[in-house]
């Protein structure tokens, strides 16, 4: 039985709680929550929550689509977007801007330090953060009186939303990859090439997947071949198999010759097919399992936490091998009946037979017909011979869908 409803909520407290969808399936955690700025000192509207899904991906979860928030859990409905989060100019995220921040009383001057945001819900159903808890400053040895007073009642400077990351003195490898993104693009090439000589291969290869095309065409020519090979081994395949695509064929080699053997071929697997193919466009590793498995087996598999959303929605049953090409597609598991079956029963006997699966030549729009009509998250890939070569995921036909320039649209916006 779910406990109370709550209608006031702090978010510090909040940090970290787990969301449900409507199926009760754990999606992600909350991470902070977005506002809408207002003018005069107005509470700020919540526009929804910052989620933390599998492989550290944060996406947005508008706060209509919350249905419940209680002390056990942010229950949601409707499906996942799972695309990445990106900060719009009107937008204030509550605990990052404003969690240990020093301010001041407006009526005293005083200054005080804000130690959590209060959410409150009012009679339209709409939530805004209404409330903030502070605490005062206290002389020596001493700590200071926390209280809880209005959002009207304190100083709240404008939200600073972009980074001058040519300035900027804290640790670039810790800041989001859409801002880092967002601030290389101000910058001339040169300046890029300084600043991404300065991440870790990880928060590199995040970064030019957050960039426009021709920001990371420029970028990967000015990089050293070498670098630029560790960074696409940190990448999925397909997502290498992009950048590669775009480099132009003789640079796209190099940097193949200078990657591991096992990592590159992957991804000259993926560059054969058409970049708006299922064969362009797959992922090469999915969650894959043999017909002995178990379905507790199945669920240790998809419980790791670098699995994308997509990825662990399901898991296809093939004989041996087991890594992409595999041998022959046996059936599919999706995690629902997964939940549903004792532990200690085989795939080979829960899998279902009808797979749904595409050729690698399929085009994007067929792709996008076929996830719709059989309303799934991902289909497999397979060759003439029935053996998988991959999983085409939401994720990845959205990211085919978007034009090629959208970030840029959406920062001119």
């Amino acid at each position: 039985m779910r406990q109370a409803e709550l209608t006031r909520i702090f978010l510090a407290k909040l940090a970290g709680t787990p969301v449900f969808d409507p199926n009760a399936d754990r999606v992600g955690k909350i991470r902070d929550a977005v506002a809408s700025v207002r003018q005069d000192n107005l509470a700020p509207r919540i526009l929804g929550f910052i989620v933390e899904v599998p492989q550290r991906r944060k996406i947005f979860i508008p706060i209509t689509r919350v249905t419940s928030i209680e002390d056990g859990g942010v229950f949601i409905t409707g499906s996942l977007n799972i695309r990445r989060y990106q900060r719009r100019h009107s937008e204030l995220l509550l605990l990052e801007t404003l969690l240990d921040h020093s301010t001041r009383l407006l009526e005293t001057g005083e200054l005080v330090t804000i130690e959590d945001i209060g959410i409150e819900r009012n009679s339209s159903s709409d939530w805004y953060a209404s409330y903030i808890h502070i605490l005062k400053k206290a002389g020596a040895f001493r700590r200071g009186i926390g209280t809880t007073v209005k959002w009207s009642d304190i100083e709240i400077e404008s939200a600073k939303h972009t980074i001058n990351i040519s300035v900027v003195e804290e640790d670039i490898n810790l800041l989001p990859a859409q801002e880092v993104a967002a601030a290389l693009h101000e910058l001339d090439v040169e300046k890029q090439t300084e600043i991404a000589r300065t991440m870790n291969d990880e928060k590199l290869a995040d970064v030019l997947e957050e960039m426009d095309d021709a920001d990371r065409v420029a970028l990967v020519s000015q990089l050293e071949g070498e670098l630029v090979a560790d960074v696409l081994s940190e990448m999925a395949p397909d997502d290498a198999a992009d950048v590669l695509r775009e480099v132009g064929t003789e640079k796209a080699e190099s940097l193949l010759n200078l990657m591991e053997e096992h990592e590159a071929q992957d991804v000259r697997r993926l560059m054969e097919y058409e970049d708006f193919s299922a064969g362009g466009m797959m992922t090469t590793d999915p969650v894959i399992l043999s017909t002995d498995s178990t379905v507790a087996d199945a669920l240790a598999a998809v419980r790791k936490k670098d699995l994308a959303p997509a990825s662990a929605a399901q898991v296809f049953v093939c004989r041996a091998p087991l890594e992409t090409p595999t041998g022959r597609l046996v059936g599919v598991v999706h995690m629902q009946r997964l939940l549903r079956e004792p532990p200690a029963l085989s795939l080979g006997i829960v899998a279902e037979r009808e797979t749904n699966a595409i050729s690698p030549d399929t085009s994007l729009n067929d792709v996008v017909k076929h996830l719709a009509n059989y309303n799934l998250i991902a289909a497999p890939v397979v060759d003439e011979n029935e053996r998988l070569l991959g999983a085409v995921t939401v994720d990845d036909v959205l990211d085919h869908l978007l034009p090629a320039n959208w970030r840029s649209s959406e920062r001119e916006g």
